[in-house]
């Protein structure tokens, strides 16, 4: 095996060696660390492995003492340790050297501060490889989860990093109805425990009761949409793709954007049309309707985006901004996104908004009319928008130089 000195990611991952503003450095350097043991995997899977073991291990020290608050540096450890867990399970290694990697792995994991490997508790069955070696770490794990059980059932606060390691060591080890009873011994069991639960019950085939005991268990403390996340995956690997999609998908794939989540939600059915996957999603969002515009402006639904534009509030100056892009192109989509906004605006919507985007707004809709032959009316609706006396229609005329007392000019 090469030494460590052969990776240069060791050189940048020593303990404490970002600092508190280093967010942004210690992400670019985790992207560089998993480029480098990617491009050793393609030639030597067995040394790649050894890498990624080493990397994990440095990881947690070395970035303990950055501010992560933003998430951006646990969303990039997170995505690495994702990637870097199959290239170490599916290593060609020997026993000897797989269990050297898991003593490792297992040491960093109960030093692990902040809990940058916790994605690695419910995958170590993987990382065993096998079903004896597995097995082998259930056997070393139970006796003190039973430990940690039994002073929780006396009313003792007791935790350990290893109950997941255990259950997740069972599970491959195939010890299923060990692993259910292991469960039912802790009084209080968290949601992510009793996932094992339903997972032994997908494999044994039950999935509908599968699906219906993690519906049971929900309570305060489930994570946001985890029963949909669950129940989606179960039924797509039993090809009930139908019933996952009504039922389940518009929950369980929610991205940072509107547009993100409903490309992620086509890219997993692409069997389902994508209006009416739109309609599906816009459904969700009662009141806030509005939020889809850039969505379907995106995908081309013009009609559509000026029907949301209207429908709830939406942001002054994302209108605007699809005003702009396509008055040449689109007069008619241009005016009535314009006028929108010039409306939104009018009802006290938007944020930081200034004497600039008001004039836009006011510019493009005229410009808009009188490409389409229909200035006389556009000129009109916003006379009719500027009649209130409110303050924030009272602002909108003076951001256009229209005293109270006068009228919008109309052609």
């Amino acid at each position: 095996m090469d030494k460590a000195s052969d990776w240069q990611f060791t050189k940048r991952f020593r303990r404490s060696g970002f600092g508190w503003r280093a967010s942004r450095l210690a992400s670019k350097r985790i992207a560089e660390a998993l480029a480098e043991i990617r491009a050793v995997d393609r030639r030597d899977p067995l040394h790649a492995a050894d890498g990624a073991v080493r990397f994990l291990v440095k990881l947690s020290p070395a970035l303990e003492q950055v501010d992560s608050s933003s998430g951006a540096l646990g969303n990039a450890a997170h995505a690495a340790v994702d990637a870097l867990v199959p290239i170490i399970s599916q290593a060609p290694s020997d026993e000897a050297t797989r269990e050297g990697w898991l003593d490792q792995l297992f040491e960093a994991i109960q030093n692990d501060d902040p809990p940058y490997l916790e994605s690695l508790d419910d995958r170590w069955g993987e990382l065993c490889a096998t079903p004896e070696i597995a097995s082998r770490w259930a056997d070393r794990l139970t006796d003190f989860v039973q430990h940690v059980n039994a002073e929780r059932r006396r009313g003792q606060y007791a935790f350990t990093r290893s109950d997941s390691l255990c259950y997740s060591a069972l599970f491959s080890a195939g010890r299923h109805d060990e692993l259910t009873r292991l469960i039912g011994g802790d009084p209080r069991p968290m949601w992510r425990d009793l996932l094992w639960v339903g997972r032994v019950k997908v494999a044994r085939g039950e999935i509908d009761e599968a699906i219906e005991f993690m519906a049971k268990s929900v309570g305060p403390w489930t994570p946001t949409a985890g029963l949909a996340r669950f129940a989606e995956g179960v039924l797509l690997h039993a090809g009930r793709r139908t019933e996952a999609y009504e039922k389940y998908s518009l929950e369980a794939n929610r991205a940072a954007t509107y547009l993100a989540t409903f490309r992620l939600i086509a890219g997993k059915y692409p069997e389902i049309d994508p209006d009416r996957l739109l309609s599906d999603l816009i459904a969700t969002t009662q009141g806030e309707e509005g939020k889809w515009f850039a969505t379907a402006k995106t995908l081309k639904r013009f009609e559509l985006a000026m029907q949301l534009a209207w429908k709830s509030p939406c942001d002054p100056k994302t209108l605007i901004r699809a005003a702009r892009d396509n008055i040449c192109k689109a007069p008619s989509f241009a005016a009535e996104v314009a006028l929108a906004a010039l409306h939104w605006v009018c009802q006290g919507r938007g944020y930081e908004l200034t004497s600039l985007d008001v004039q836009m707004a006011y510019r493009l809709a005229q410009e808009a009319g009188d490409a389409l032959g229909q200035a006389d009316r556009v000129a009109l609706r916003i006379q009719t928008m500027l009649r209130p006396t409110t303050r924030e229609v009272r602002w909108v005329r003076e951001m256009l130089g229209i005293p109270a007392s006068l009228e919008v000019d109309t052609p």
